[in-house]
Order: structure tokens, then C-alpha cells, then sequence
């Protein structure tokens, strides 16, 4: 029986991807590790070929979610986990992930990670934060981690996709619909994968009306989150902080482009908190009361007051 896959998904990364697949190799864990070439073009598909224990695929240029959708039909593990072509896992995390795993018979086994500075070469370990809400944890309240970190039960995510509707954040909500199904869960308390920061286009790095698309994808995800958690009974006043902290700063960078809509957005947080009061200077604040959200953030924007 296979104990883990991991779900690699690539396109164009033929400069990174060896590393990553030779990460996921280790003893003490029967591994598969499953790539997804969505279309590249740099020969990837060729180096694949050469690669004798790798289940390769080979998709049309479909994005990400698809790729991870396709690989997750193939994939036999018992346990999962997801790794970008351009991360690489830190040395035997499948194989203790998985020792403690089966010793705590739990659904999920949550890290920290290290980062790693392709310009500089430097190394900084975000070490994983205890919280005994996950549910909280994962919608904003402390530091949540990335879910490459992650090893999970497969049993746990069947029915939860990679979400075509939600690409630019489909991790985040993938997580929260983790969350909201009560997984027991244990720590693996040294980093899991390293996640690389390079010059190279990331999903996460957008500009233009893709970085707005990616603020409204957030926004969005914490509003589907927070109405399930309510229809549930589970939206709990600490939940709702936590969201919200984490939900202001895209709703203010939103603005930038879109005022009325994200006042909208504002209008909705402060009737889950009529108590919310916006973490900005009283001059601004004061603004906001008098003006109103949308006219103060276009007077923001035209005539770059300070913030």
C-alpha cells in the first residue's frame, strides 16, 4: 500500500522541478509522487520520461486547480500533501510526518516551514504557532501556516476540490474547508518544506486587475467561510474577530480600486460586529464616520493622503 502522494502540479518549471521531486524521495515512507505537467513548453514533459518512479501526467494548459483535480484521481496514498514545483519538502518530513501520524491516529498533521531567499540565500523558520481554535486559527487569528507544510488523511479531503471559482487563494479555502470539518490533528514541530521566494511568476504575485481579482477572491472566500460557519451554529464571536482581522487590510487595498464595493464589504463586517471599530488613526476614522467609507477612500486615492 502506498503511504503518501504528494501532488505536484507544474508548468514552464523544468529549472525547479527536480529538486522538488527529489525532496519527496525518503526512506521509511512508500511514496508516490505524482506530477501534473499542464502544458509546458521548456521540456519538462521530456525530463519526466526519464523519471522511473514518478506517475507523470500530462494535461492541456487548464491552470493549477485542474491539475491537482487530475493528479488526486490517480493518486493512491493513504495520506496527501501538495507541493508546489518550485518548493521543495525539508529532509525525511514525509516519513516522520508519517511515523506521527499513525502513532497519534489522527486526520491531519500540521508544521511550520522555512523560507528561503533565492537573491540573498537566507533561511528564516516560521515556526508553527499552537491554538487550540483551528477553525479560528486558519481564518486569521495568529500565524496559520501553508498547507505544503501539511500532511493530510486522504479519507479526510475526499469531496473537498481545489476550487476553479476561488484559483487565486484555492489553498485558503481548501484549509478552511479542512477546518470546518473538525479534523484531529496533531504537530510535527520542525519545518515540513521550504517554500522558495524568487524572481518567477507565483500565482500569488499578481498586479493590476489580477492583484484586485485576488483581494475580491479573499474577500469572497471569508464570506462563503463565515455564512457556512453561521448556518452551522459555529460562528462564534472569537471566529468573527479573527476573519475580520484578517479580512480588513484586503477590503482596504480593495478599495483602491473599487470604494463601493468595498464599503459594501464594510457594511457586512460591522453587522457580523456592530462593535468593530476600523484599526486605522482617529483623524481617518473620523472620516470614515463623516464621509463615509467609499468617498473617504476615493479621497484617499486622488490625493494621497497619509493612511
Amino acid at each position: 500500500m502506498t503511504d503518501i502522494s504528494v501532488v505536484i502540479p507544474t508548468y514552464n518549471r523544468l529549472w525547479a522541478l527536480p529538486q522538488a521531486v527529489e525532496s519527496c524521495r525518503c526512506a521509511g515512507a512508500k511514496v508516490e509522487i505524482v506530477v501534473v505537467d499542464d502544458g509546458s513548453t521548456d521540456g519538462t514533459w521530456d525530463w519526466l520520461q526519464t523519471q522511473r518512479d514518478i506517475v507523470a501526467i500530462r494535461t492541456d494548459n487548464w491552470g493549477k486547480d485542474w491539475a491537482v483535480e487530475t493528479a488526486l484521481r490517480t493518486a493512491r496514498g493513504e495520506f496527501v500533501r501538495f507541493l508546489d514545483s518550485d518548493d521543495w519538502l525539508c529532509r525525511d518530513a514525509n516519513a516522520r510526518q508519517l511515523a506521527l501520524a499513525r502513532e497519534s491516529a489522527v486526520d491531519l498533521i500540521v508544521a511550520g516551514y522555512e523560507d528561503y531567499d533565492d537573491k540573498s540565500g537566507t533561511r528564516k523558520v516560521n515556526a508553527w504557532e499552537d491554538c487550540d481554535d483551528f477553525i479560528a486559527q486558519q481564518l486569521g487569528e495568529g500565524w496559520s501556516s501553508h498547507y505544503s507544510a501539511f500532511l493530510f488523511r486522504r479519507n479526510l479531503i475526499e469531496g473537498i476540490p481545489h476550487r476553479q471559482d476561488f484559483a487565486l487563494r484555492d489553498d485558503r479555502l481548501f484549509v478552511l474547508e479542512v477546518a470546518m470539518r473538525k479534523p484531529r490533528l496533531a504537530v510535527y514541530r520542525e519545518p515540513a518544506f521550504v517554500h522558495r521566494r524568487h524572481a518567477g511568476e507565483r500565482l500569488q504575485r499578481t498586479t493590476g486587475f489580477k492583484r484586485d481579482l485576488g483581494y475580491w477572491t479573499h474577500i469572497s472566500i471569508y464570506r462563503k467561510t463565515l455564512g457556512l460557519l453561521e448556518q452551522r451554529g459555529e460562528l462564534t464571536p472569537r471566529r468573527k474577530r479573527a476573519a475580520i482581522g484578517m479580512l480588513w487590510p484586503n477590503v482596504r487595498s480593495f478599495a483602491r480600486a473599487y470604494p463601493n464595493e468595498a464599503a459594501e464589504v464594510v457594511d457586512w463586517i460591522r453587522g457580523l460586529d456592530p462593535d468593530f471599530v476600523p484599526p486605522v488613526r482617529p483623524a481617518l476614522a473620523f472620516a470614515y464616520k463623516m464621509l463615509g467609507f467609499a468617498m473617504t477612500e476615493r479621497l484617499l486615492a486622488f490625493r494621497a493622503l497619509p493612511q
